[in-house]
């Protein structure tokens, strides 16, 4: 009985362990930018902007937060009280798509894009991140349009700050219409 005791515990115990493991949840595909989508952050119409776009999904919630620009997109991922939250955002393949127009099929997590800062092209707010799902893609943008290479882990609160008050180059006469403050801790967006 004892040989037979020890077994069936063990089995017992990897049902029980397998029971309470779960598929990962699948993310929640991007969704099309329509015309009338206005952007989370500042309220203006999407569509009406060039540059690539973002979207953001909270947790729990299976409608994603749209973005004018990316720079937008960073500037509420970054927040403090957002970044928690976040389940995960998207944005456009800029090699797959126009700067003018970004196709909705271009979209890329922006967890694995490699991002242009500092270039010369503008966006909807003025400097925006120009984002690659592939490096190679970046670098010969980088090449074209001047500027640098970071990583989605590398874009934080300090970046974002310097990009739009003009420190990183790409100078376009435009930049966020709004007070940033050196640290852009005083930058509030309201959910």
């Amino acid at each position: 009985m004892k040989k037979l005791l020890l077994p069936l515990l063990l089995m017992y115990a990897l049902l029980l362990a397998a029971c309470g493991e779960s598929e990962p949840e699948a993310l929640a595909a991007a969704q099309p930018i329509e015309a009338g989508d206005s952007c989370h952050v500042c309220g203006m119409l999407i569509t009406e902007h060039p540059g690539p776009k973002g979207e953001a999904f909270m947790e729990k919630q299976s409608e994603p937060l749209k973005f004018c620009s990316t720079m937008d997109l960073f500037a509420f991922l970054k927040q403090p009280e957002n970044e928690t939250q976040v389940s995960h955002a998207y944005v456009h393949d800029v090699a797959a798509a126009s700067w003018a127009t970004p196709d909705d099929e271009a979209f890329v997590l922006a967890s694995e894009a490699i991002y242009v800062v500092g270039h010369d092209q503008r966006g909807a707010m003025g400097h925006t991140l120009a984002s690659f799902a592939d490096e190679a893609d970046a670098e010969a943008f980088r090449e074209e349009h001047g500027g640098e290479l970071v990583t989605f882990a590398e874009i934080d609160i300090d970046l974002l700050g310097r990009l739009g008050r003009g420190e990183l180059g790409g100078d376009i006469g435009g930049g966020m219409p709004m007070e940033m403050g050196d640290d852009m801790e005083g930058m509030q967006h309201s959910q």
